[in-house]
């Protein structure tokens, strides 16, 4: 354990933001994984629902810092993608 004031306050801190960033991440991944489990599912109304609902987690996870820009970029590329060739069939 630290013993300087200013290092124990950013223990502190630091646990507090990871809880935010596991938070941001998780909701991302469950967001992502309703998508994929709609479009599996070939329910092209609710995966367009679910669709918009994952770009918004990713899009907050990607703003906080929690994933990069381009990470987040991929996976609604992927999502569009895999959403997109299910409409077309």
């Amino acid at each position: 354990m630290a013993n300087i004031k200013s290092a124990k306050k950013r223990i502190i801190t630091s646990r507090k933001q990871a809880v935010l960033n596991n938070d941001a991440k998780s909701s991302m991944k469950t967001a992502i994984k309703k998508t994929l489990k709609s479009i599996n599912d070939n329910n092209v109304s609710e995966a367009t629902t679910r669709l918009q609902e994952a770009v918004k987690r990713i899009d907050k996870a990607q703003a906080k810092g929690v994933i990069k820009k381009n990470t987040a970029a991929r996976y609604k590329s992927n999502l569009t993608k895999k959403l997109n060739a299910l409409s077309s069939k």
